[in-house]
């Protein structure tokens, strides 16, 4: 156990299946495969695995998401990392092909590939291409994909020990927002398991949900929350596809009352499932939903930061649903 960055906990992960597999390779085309913490040896998958397993494509994702897949095809496990300026470039193949092949097969082909796809944090300044963060909702929506998101270190890598693992084709989103966590992480492998959310505090007032780069807001808002003595029950999705909904559900039925945060656009963000799933099936819940609105990401940083979600908006949106009113900090849910 030692304490280790978002970055560092991932490419542990990669490097301890790598070293497994000895079949198992790795493609990228944008920054490099490195990763360094105090007391720890540094991790360079180039330098261990060499060029032909650790491979420092061109700039095409088309070819190297095809690459990762067909050996997928074959059994071999592949690796395919798609940088946040390129995130929806390969869509049509990962729709059409990685997410039904091993269906049109009748389950008889396993598709051990997982394709890494990073996402901005959202920052301010990196013009409306490079400040995204939709591609949860584009992805979750694909039959015949899991997607998943970390939103802390450990979760990095027991989460991508777990889709390497995985015979279906895996959707692994890496949240810019969340690259400079740090905690302490189990040096030996483990998997979190797909499919399985994460109880990040325990409350009676309120359930709160969210994932991937907005959790970070969340926690510090519920922080100030719980000083006011309200009990709040935080839910980190870590997985958008399959969803935990037993475990949504049993919160709000003790709760009553639902508020979600996503960076990604208003309209059919990972929230809006979320809530519809618990409506079904916890009448009378009171709801809201907090999300980027839906608008292109300006590259003006005054007019990115006013529409970007945060900690005061899920603060003042806590406050609606339980009666208190806001602090006029922020706006509590946009559109």
């Amino acid at each position: 156990m030692a304490k280790k960055s978002f970055k560092y906990a991932m490419l542990e992960a990669l490097q301890w299946e790598m070293q497994r597999d000895k079949d198992m390779f790795y493609l990228f085309e944008f920054g490099n495969p490195n990763a360094s913490a105090e007391g720890l040896p540094d991790i360079s998958l180039e330098k261990e695995f060499g060029q032909f397993r650790a491979n420092h494509s061109g700039l095409d994702e088309y070819w190297y998401i095809g690459c990762a897949l067909g050996a997928g095809l074959i059994g071999i496990r592949a690796i395919a990392e798609i940088p946040s300026m390129t995130t929806v470039v390969p869509f049509e193949m990962i729709c059409f092909h990685a997410a039904r092949l091993r269906h049109m097969s009748g389950g008889q082909v396993t598709f051990p590939t997982v394709m890494i796809v990073d996402e901005s944090g959202q920052g301010a300044g990196s013009a409306g291409q490079h400040s995204c963060y939709e591609v949860d909702s584009y992805y979750a929506h694909i039959p015949g994909l899991k997607v998943v998101v970390p939103a802390t270190p450990y979760d990095a890598k027991g989460l991508m020990h777990a889709a390497i693992r995985d015979p279906d084709p895996i959707l692994w989103i890496n949240p810019g927002g969340c690259g400079r966590l740090t905690e302490e992480v189990p040096d030996e492998a483990y998997e979190v398991p797909i499919g399985k959310a994460a109880i990040r505090t325990e409350g009676e007032d309120l359930t709160i949900v969210s994932s991937g780069n907005g959790m970070p807001f969340v926690l510090k808002a519920v922080e100030k929350l719980q000083e006011e003595g309200i009990s709040v029950e935080t839910i980190d999705l870590r997985s958008l596809k399959p969803m935990d909904t037993e475990m949504l559900v049993a919160s709000v039925q003790k709760t009553g009352r639902l508020l979600t945060m996503d960076e990604s656009p208003y309209t059919l963000c990972p929230g809006a499932e979320v809530i519809a799933r618990v409506a079904e099936q916890v009448p009378g819940v009171h709801f809201t939903r907090i999300a980027f609105p839906d608008a292109p990401p300006p590259a003006g940083w005054e007019m990115f930061n006013y529409m970007k979600p945060n900690d005061t908006h899920v603060y003042d949106a806590a406050h609606i649903l339980l009666g208190k009113g806001g602090s006029g900090g922020g706006v509590a849910m946009k559109k």
